[in-house]
């Protein structure tokens, strides 16, 4: 009776040791599979005129992609954009703007009203896309990978006002977040640019 018991017992551990040794192996494959970091690069985004505008065409440029509102007690960065970005154009950096309703209906234009605000007021030059939610249950999906760590691989973030600056570095990864408050010529945002 032992020995028969003995043999059962090696027959089902004999039937048993590959199936949990697969599923361990399974396990530790799905465990130390590293997070694919995503780029900038897979979107594609309208303009204010209706253009389409691809990331993939900015490949091995620095980039600013900023939220933007007319009438906010922080439009006046318009105009530091614009210096920045032509002080800084040639030599690789471009600044992209996301007009945005989100905080205290301060962009209430349409695409059209924004373009001509933007270049009668400020002489923007640098892109400008069509008006977009960057936060909330429409968010643009350009702003799901600047916001969550799962898609961008650096940190998770919120846009908290208008003029929230995302820093994309020339591998279209994303390498910082600066404040709404912090000026576009402020060292923080010059000396990112410059190194």
């Amino acid at each position: 009776m032992k020995k028969m018991l003995f043999i059962a017992c090696g027959l089902l551990l004999s039937c048993t040791a590959p199936a949990m040794a697969q599923s361990k192996k399974k396990a530790a494959n799905t465990t130390q599979t590293p997070m694919e970091k995503q780029t900038i690069y897979q979107f594609k985004v309208t303009d204010l005129y209706g253009n389409a505008f691809d990331f993939a065409s900015l490949k091995g440029k620095k980039v600013i992609i900023v939220n933007t509102a007319s009438k906010c007690g922080l439009t006046p960065q318009y105009k530091e954009l614009e210096a920045l970005y032509e002080k800084y154009k040639d030599k690789g950096l471009v600044i992209v703007g996301f007009p945005a309703n989100n905080f205290a209906g301060q962009e209430p234009g349409t695409n059209l009203e924004i373009a001509t605000f933007c270049e009668q007021n400020y002489g923007v030059t640098f892109p400008m896309m069509e008006k977009i939610s960057v936060k909330g249950k429409d968010m643009a999906p350009v702003y799901h990978f600047l916001t969550e760590k799962s898609k961008n691989g650096l940190q998770d973030s919120e846009v908290e006002w208008n003029f929230q600056k995302y820093l994309i570095n020339e591998r279209g990864e994303l390498e910082k977040v600066v404040s709404p408050r912090t000026l576009p010529t402020d060292a923080e945002i010059v000396n990112w640019i410059n190194k």
